[in-house]
């Protein structure tokens, strides 16, 4: 009970770091100063470690955010908490200049409850979007830096249904917040600095509707297809971008542009089909599409590109989860994974996308005196991102993830003899 306690008084301590956005994860990549930055698929750790699947996941034990419409198989009598650190270290190549940097943090929070009967509730803080980055380079007469900072996170609340049986729907509601900043500062030799400065503040809201439906495959295994859909929407808050010299010591506000109308986000289309037997072994392979070649954007002259434009951004994923079940063993208690993607991204410069593929493999470990349902999971990913056809920046990067999933028997009724 005392170690139970413990998990609660963690769980509680990391929500009010996150709900202070002081520990969100930072990127550390170039590419993200594009348009909101790098995006998010809402994977959990666990996921992440099969290659960020989860469309067709359906497992009691597991909090997937990226399907509402499977909070309807957690169990009965149990209360999730999952929770996310990143470290992130990348090595970056642009013509004869290399590079290396480090970033991480917090990368999310969820739960995951019983509603009803056949009803399932989850809540959390994720990320929508990141931005973190810091380079500089000579110029005639002094040097200019680049640096940029923040994101869009995601604090959701959402339900699923199982209708009838084998057939599920969900959503989420979530509110989209957060700040973005990018800076360019100019320093010449007579002493003087010049600071460009572009912030984009999003106050919103963001919906994901979900459906999953298994077909029974025997006695132990079973095939699950999932699709989900968030509606095109146009975000709201407010852009600007500031100019300060030193020598006049006056910070100008320039190009204020209200989002309403002005800046867009796309459909968004999610499907994924995988394969389960029993708890020992999951397939699963999912596919994301969202069109951002079609969504507004309006840049602030003399701070961005007035020609730019976003691609088209679709994501292919698989993965695999297994165990050996063997009984009476720690090793047959493990979860093993493995997965792989490759992601053709929104993000255009200078007419050339950009994209990434990537390897990940983990490891899941049960919690000795917790029933084997508390596990902390362990992930490690490899990924490669450049731009074609001319390659621009080429960064390698290799993640760590820590997760630990919290299950907790919260609505067991002891019985007075």
């Amino acid at each position: 009970m005392k170690t139970m306690k413990l998990y609660k008084i963690i769980a509680a301590a990391v929500i009010a770091m996150a709900m202070a956005g002081s520990a969100m994860a930072q990127t550390t990549t170039p590419y993200s100063k594009v348009g909101y930055g790098l995006l998010s698929d809402n994977a959990s750790g666990i996921q992440r470690s099969m290659g960020g699947v989860g469309y067709a996941m359906q497992d009691g034990r597991i909090i997937n955010a990226m399907n509402p419409a499977s909070y309807s198989q957690v169990d009965s009598l149990t209360f999730l908490w999952d929770m996310g650190l990143t470290l992130t270290n990348v090595w970056s190549k642009e013509d004869d200049h290399k590079g290396h940097g480090m970033g991480g943090g917090l990368d999310y929070i969820t739960a995951q409850f019983k509603l009803g009967k056949h009803i399932g509730g989850s809540f959390g803080l994720i990320p929508y979007s990141s931005v973190g980055y810091s380079f500089g380079s000579a110029i005639s007469g002094g040097t200019e830096y680049r640096t940029g900072s923040g994101g869009l996170n995601q604090l959701y609340l959402g339900a699923g249904w199982e209708m009838f049986k084998n057939f599920s729907l969900g959503a989420n509601i979530a509110y989209l917040f957060g700040k973005a900043t990018n800076n360019n500062t100019v320093q010449v030799e007579t002493g003087s600095t010049a600071l460009f400065q572009r912030i984009i503040q999003v106050r919103d809201f963001n919906i994901v509707a979900g459906l999953q439906y298994a077909i029974p495959i025997g006695k132990e295994s079973k095939v699950i297809v999932g699709v989900t859909y968030s509606p095109k929407l146009t975000f709201r808050g407010n852009t600007w971008g500031t100019y300060y010299d030193s020598q006049d010591e006056k910070l100008d506000t320039v190009g204020y542009i209200s989002l309403k109308g002005n800046y867009e986000r796309p459909h968004t289309i999610g499907a994924g089909i995988s394969y389960n037997h029993g708890n020992r072994l999951t397939i699963e392979a999912d596919f994301t599409y969202q069109d951002w070649s079609k969504v507004k954007y309006k840049p602030i002259e003399g701070f961005e590109a007035s020609d730019m434009v976003f691609d088209t951004r679709w994501k292919a994923a698989a993965g695999v989860q297994f165990s050996t079940g063997t009984r009476g063993s720690y090793m047959g208690a493990m979860k093993f994974r493995l997965g792989g993607y490759f992601n053709h991204d929104y993000i255009n410069v200078m007419g050339n996308n950009v994209r990434d593929y990537g390897a990940s493999f983990g490891l899941g470990f049960p919690v000795p005196g917790a029933n084997g349902k508390t596990t902390i999971n362990l992930g490690f990913e490899w990924k490669h991102r450049q731009a074609a056809p001319v390659k621009l920046i080429q960064e390698d990067y290799f993640n760590i993830t820590l997760g630990v999933n919290f299950n907790e028997v919260w609505f067991w009724k002891n019985k007075i003899k």
